[in-house]
């Protein structure tokens, strides 16, 4: 089984991936990773994506996550899920359909076509966790004590373009993202709803 978690940055999404980890491990073998970075041959790319000093053209940086996408799938994700792990990722396809298909402006088509192996294997479901981009830019501010970097540091409008973005994948692909709307609920509520939804699709004894 193939797990996702999408959002913005401040959402929680690395804080539930780590607790939903610890839930499944308890009865099933897990592995948690994560994009970009989720193997040691392509941190140094990410690196490179995360580094603001980089002024990089939009393809360019979009291959780059490609890049670093195929070599986690084939050296992290295939094999895991061959030796039947539960493969727990925070981030995916997803992001880059947002972040550089829809906020870079070079369509989901494209970035299907330069992640052509990471489409064929898409998650057996996504948690996208939906949250207001007011409080999302409070959040990465407070838990910040220096300046912000990379897409953190973007204005309001950005973080909302974000939102509109993942709206507009859950539209595309209901039956596979579950959307959960976070603004007025706790982080054990939101994990509830995470585990209820994994014992009613998967039949997982959580």
């Amino acid at each position: 089984m193939f797990i996702s978690f999408e959002g913005g940055d401040g959402v929680g999404k690395t804080t539930h991936v780590f607790s939903l980890f610890q839930t499944i491990k308890k009865r099933y073998p897990v592995i948690m990773t994560r994009e970009p970075g989720g193997c040691n041959l392509v941190k140094s790319i990410k690196q490179i994506l995360i580094n603001t000093h980089n002024k990089i053209d939009f393809v360019t940086e979009s291959l780059l996550y490609a890049a670093d996408r195929t070599e986690h799938l084939q050296q992290v994700i295939k094999p895991a899920l061959s030796d039947n792990n539960i493969v727990i990722c925070d981030r995916y396809l997803d992001s880059s359909f947002v972040y550089q298909g829809y906020l870079r402006k070079l369509g989901i088509k494209f970035i299907r076509q330069i992640n052509y192996l990471a489409y064929k294997l898409l998650p057996d479901i996504t948690f996208y966790l939906d949250l207001e981009p007011e409080i999302i830019l409070k959040r990465l501010y407070d838990r910040s004590k220096s300046k912000l970097e990379g897409f953190d540091a973007q204005k309001l409008s950005w973080h909302q373009q974000i939102r509109d973005g993942y709206l507009k994948l859950c539209h595309l692909y209901p039956k596979r993202i579950f959307k959960i709307n976070t603004n007025n609920l706790s982080f054990e509520e939101v994990h509830i709803i995470i585990l209820n939804k994994l014992r009613e699709l998967f039949r997982l004894n959580i």
